[in-house]
């Protein structure tokens, strides 16, 4: 029996001669029985099979129920080999293989012994394509049915387009160019395996067995501790039972690539992130996979991409980042967590006015105003139409969030709290990047404290990197903006695309790969829903 779980060269031979075998059978099944009617049974099976997809009943229809197929060319063979080694090997990308059933499809073909069996098995083989196709470009799961803060468009391809595009390919080459083709996404691939290869084997071996450890530290605790780092890869073979030079620079390479504050002390925190087992990286990097295939379009030889749990903003150029900056992104609350989408940067703000949305306004100004007229006295108080209203004229006591008939705005300054620039894609949530006058969050190694936008540690120099493609000194014209203290509009002259990402694995430049925190809980229930649809663990599934 065929073994179709792995993606070895020795397991794709035997499946494609073994699938060699079962098309010569199809193909000579013909048999006594005149052609019309097998030609009309043939037919009338893939009408009735397709009858409950719109989609594939209009294709077959248009194509006068033709086999795509289960014919005796080499044409059809060739597709049903690469479909079977395909579905076989999903898992290779994270892909739930039980849901392809590549066993029982090779049984249904095997077994197709009448025109009607063989209009049921081509139905069927449309469908398990057609399926395995939109999992692979473009995810298992359906983004917004996983958390309503994911708002990302999915590019979704048309599902006939698939068969048309498909049927005028060469079938290999069309099933492995589904994938995304970026850098990225190969290096989470082979981070996958190896990671199935490190379960396999029982993964970085025993935790450390106390919760912080600190240079010049000795015994057990540091024996454990300098095992896991050699297991991960931090450290060269040692025998060393002292918390070392070397241990110490080990730590700080890990808390770089853990986002924490690279201090070379395994205090609570970085401790945490060293016991963290194999498992829980490989469902980090296969939740990651799955969120690239829901990206899987151009995004801009020029473009920012935030990363929310990594809490960095970064300008990408031809795939390569060329400027990169800490952010503050939305806090762990309901109501305040920052949206996943993409979208257009159309112009700069500098010296930004702060209107205050409305449910900041009513749930934490108001309160406030109600106990004191002059809380938040450095923002004012304004009507439907814009004027400025003197608090002593109103009795704050008598209104609550529903009928609280005044908004609030805050004048440009260096105490406006988007600070004194804001970068504007216009876009239904009202999320943007800005300025903030609270640096000191920036030290933090967890930063999440905003209302949903995105606060930049450097925004003067991401403005001077956006404007140096339209203006020969960007700093000095973006600084005469500032010198007038007025709001100005800058427009850029190219609109750049934005992409606001969620990752807690991704991949360095150097091959590293980089793990984070899941602040907001987003990748343990796409895990959990990639679990349901039958994603497994290589080395589980194996």
């Amino acid at each position: 029996m065929i073994k179709f779980l792995g993606s070895t060269s020795g397991a794709t031979g035997r499946l494609t001669a073994f699938l060699t075998a079962a098309a010569v059978g199809i193909a000579v099944l013909a048999g006594p029985t005149p052609v019309v009617a097998q030609s009309i049974a043939f037919k009338q099976a893939v009408a009735e099979a397709a009858s409950h997809d719109a989609d594939i009943a209009t294709y077959y229809r248009t194509h006068d129920y033709a086999p795509v197929w289960t014919d005796g060319s080499d044409t059809q063979r060739d597709r049903r080999a690469a479909l079977m080694v395909a579905i076989s090997t999903a898992d290779t990308h994270g892909l739930p293989t039980a849901r392809y059933d590549p066993v029982g499809l090779m049984e249904k073909l095997k077994n197709a012994r009448t025109p009607r069996d063989r209009g049921l098995a081509d139905v069927e083989m449309t469908k398990v394509f057609l399926q395995y196709a939109r999992d692979l470009q473009t995810g298992v799961v359906v983004p917004s049915r996983i958390d309503s803060a994911i708002v990302r468009e999915v590019p979704y391809r048309d599902r006939q387009g698939y068969m048309t595009d498909f049927t005028k390919s060469d079938p290999m080459l069309f099933l492995r160019n589904l994938r995304p083709r970026t850098l990225e996404y190969n290096a989470l691939m082979r981070e996958k395996l190896e990671m199935e290869k490190l379960l396999s084997k029982g993964g970085w071996g025993a935790v450390v067995p106390v919760t912080s450890l600190k240079p010049g530290a000795q015994g057990n605790a540091v024996v454990a501790l300098r095992n896991r780092m050699i297991a991960m890869g931090y450290l060269k073979r040692s025998n060393s039972m002292t918390y070392d030079t070397l241990m110490e620079h080990a730590v700080r390479e890990f808390q770089q690539d853990h986002g924490l504050n690279t201090d070379g002390v395994a205090g609570n925190g970085t401790m945490s992130e060293i016991n963290k087992g194999v498992e829980t990286r490989l469902k980090s990097v296969i939740v990651a996979m799955e969120r690239e295939r829901w990206l899987n379009k151009e995004r801009g030889a020029r473009h920012v991409l935030v990363n929310i749990p990594a809490f960095t903003a970064a300008i990408v150029d031809d795939g390569r980042v060329t400027f990169e900056t800490r952010a503050v992104v939305g806090a762990k609350e309901p109501g305040r967590y920052t949206p996943e989408f993409s979208d257009t940067m159309e112009y700069i703000v500098v010296n930004p006015t702060w209107t205050v949305p409305r449910s900041i306004v009513t749930k934490e100004y108001l309160p406030s105003m109600k106990s004191n007229a002059s809380a938040a006295g450095h923002i004012d108080l304004i009507d439907g139409r814009g004027r400025v209203i003197s608090r002593d004229s109103v009795d704050f006591s008598q209104y609550n969030a529903r009928n609280f008939p005044f908004g609030m705005r805050q004048k440009p300054g260096t105490r406006n709290a988007l600070g004194l620039v804001k970068f504007i894609f216009p876009n239904k949530h009202n999320i943007y990047l800005h300025d903030t006058p609270s640096k000191g969050l920036f030290a933090r190694d967890v930063r999440a404290f905003s209302h949903g936008c995105v606060r930049l540690q450097d925004p003067f120099d991401f403005a001077y990197a956006l404007l140096a493609r339209q203006e020969a000194d960007p700093v000095q014209f973006f600084k005469a903006q500032l010198a007038t203290h007025r709001e100005t509009f800058v427009h850029l002259d190219v609109e750049l695309p934005v992409h606001l990402i969620y990752r807690t694995a991704f991949t360095t430049p150097r091959g590293h790969t980089q793990y984070r925190a899941d602040i907001y809980g987003r990748d343990a229930k796409i895990w959990d829903a990639l679990s349901k649809a039958g994603v497994a663990m290589g080395a589980v599934q194996g």
